[in-house]
């Protein structure tokens, strides 16, 4: 039988008890029907991975026990996301997927031709917490407050970001890599692409690239996705051996 997973925010360490957040009580004893003296998983983004058992469980409450270390940290790779926010059942997706391809960092950034003002920063905060707790990362990526296009551009702090190019004589995403080491990020526009002015602005910037993602026309969350594997294919940690 499967043995849950979850991300906890309290410090961990052997035998200090750990409180369940808001509704993994009911998960384990309701949903995965687990009880007390079970075993779960617990990771919080600090400590890595614990074995742990449930010490008590009752409704929605349960107190976990951490045992033994599992797994020790480990940092991932300080890749980012920037992009218009999408309607919600695509953003979800895009958050679901890209916490699986271990993005560190999900920036929404509002452009003229968004379709979306604004994003349900809790759920997709929720979103990214399960997908992390499926894929067996060991941190959950920050979901950024959305943010005016411009306004994000001047708080960059200068790590080379690549704009997601979707037609033009731009080099390809692969093409600009060797050689390249995260901090980097991507930045993919909204459906109907960005304005002249944005593009302009984007372009006086001496840490905006932009990359080609192949010779298709890609929906805004299929170039998220497609770009961030690119990114960790040559430049993160899928090229680290596991």
């Amino acid at each position: 039988m499967s043995i849950p997973r979850l991300y906890v925010e309290a410090d961990l360490a052997e035998g200090v008890d750990v409180p369940a957040l808001p509704g993994q009580g009911h998960y384990l004893g309701q949903v995965m029907r687990k009880g007390e003296g079970d075993s779960v998983h617990l990771f919080n983004g600090r400590d890595g991975e614990w074995r742990a058992r449930i010490g008590a469980i009752r409704k929605d409450r349960a107190t976990l026990v951490p045992e033994e270390q599992l797994r020790p940290q480990a940092a991932t790779p300080d890749i980012r996301l920037l992009l218009a926010p999408l309607k919600r059942d695509a953003m979800e997706w895009v958050v679901e997927k890209a916490t699986e391809l271990g993005v560190a960092s999900i920036h929404p950034v509002l452009t003229t031709r968004g379709v979306v003002g604004r994003i349900n920063h809790e759920r997709l905060s929720t979103i990214a917490r399960e997908a992390a707790e499926q894929c067996e990362r060991l941190d959950l990526p920050a979901i950024a407050p959305a943010q005016d296009l411009h306004a994000a551009l001047d708080a960059w702090d200068g790590t080379p970001l690549f704009l997601g190019h979707e037609r033009g004589k731009a080099p390809s995403l692969a093409s600009l890599l060797p050689g390249r080491a995260p901090p980097l990020g991507i930045l993919v526009g909204p459906e109907g692409g960005f304005t002249k002015p944005e593009l302009d602005a984007m372009g006086r910037r001496h840490f905006v690239s932009s990359a080609a993602l192949g010779p298709r026309i890609l929906r805004a969350e299929t170039a998220a996705v497609a770009g961030l594997a690119v990114l960790q294919a040559l430049a993160g940690d899928w090229t680290v051996p596991s």
